[in-house]
């Protein structure tokens, strides 16, 4: 015979097992998704910085080098880091027709916040350079 006791912690491991194998909430972003939309904003901030004032005789060439996506898994409210990497040149036009180039490179960090499902851009540390 079998008390009342032994039920009741029966019933209750049985509780704790299946809510363990019911559905989950919703799983963030795929890594797919996240890519995509971190290109785009790649292509936004590319398309931004070569759209220069004609007058300052200035052109801006902004080539990406680099996507990266990384998980997070210990952060749900931001589950994805990515950076883009860009080449820019930029070249400025003298009065007498000099030509003068730069080249340099910049970087931009995101954290995916899952609250509105976009990148936020992060500032940069001050004291790294």
């Amino acid at each position: 015979m079998r008390t009342s006791s032994q039920v009741g912690a029966a019933v209750v491991v049985l509780a704790l097992a299946g809510a363990g194998c019911g559905p989950r909430g919703p799983a963030g972003p795929t890594r797919e998704a996240v890519t995509a939309s971190l290109r785009q904003e790649a292509d936004s901030l590319k398309q931004g910085g070569e759209k220069l004032d004609p007058v300052l005789r200035v052109t801006a060439t902004w080539t990406v080098v680099g996507l990266d996506v990384n998980e997070r898994p210990d952060d749900p409210d931001h589950p994805w880091a990515g950076t883009i990497r860009f080449k820019i040149k930029s070249e400025t036009k003298d009065t007498d027709g000099k030509v003068e180039t730069d080249e340099f490179d910049k970087r931009f960090d995101y954290l995916y916040a899952t609250s509105v499902n976009r990148w936020i851009f992060q500032m940069p540390d001050p004291q790294t350079p």
